[in-house]
């Protein structure tokens, strides 16, 4: 097993810059709902908007330029009456499906446990 670092001032630092800069990226509601949902492949802009649902189309466009400026979503312009724009992610993008894959294994467990200690209150409750 690899030695732990040794923490310092720097290096504490260097890690918080460094996840700063990872919340930069994928902050908001709503940046990593779009990048699992472009996991099925590139999407028309209505189709994300109707599969996000809450998303308005200012907002959703604002996400996707953002996406777009930190390489994780290509806009493709298609030469059809009328143009067809989709966006689909880059390979780059799959560098945060590991991260998005915790997320969502830790929130399923965080589910369950809230799930199960509003079980035992109600179990006590009914008890008293």
């Amino acid at each position: 097993m690899a030695a732990t670092p040794k923490l310092t001032k720097e290096t504490c630092n260097g890690a918080l810059a460094a996840i700063r800069d990872t919340l930069y990226v994928l902050s908001g509601k709503w940046k990593i709902l779009l990048i699992v949902s472009l996991r099925e492949g590139p999407m028309r802009f209505n189709e994300l908007q109707r599969g996000l649902v809450d998303i308005t189309p200012k907002v959703l466009s604002k996400e996707l330029r953002e996406m777009e400026m930190n390489e994780f979503v290509v806009r493709k312009v298609f030469n059809t009456v009328p143009v067809t724009v989709t966006y689909e992610l880059t390979p780059y993008a799959a560098t945060v499906f590991p991260i998005i894959d915790s997320l969502r294994e830790w929130g399923v467990q965080h589910r369950e446990r809230i799930i199960e200690h509003i079980k035992q209150d109600n179990k006590e409750a009914v008890e008293q």
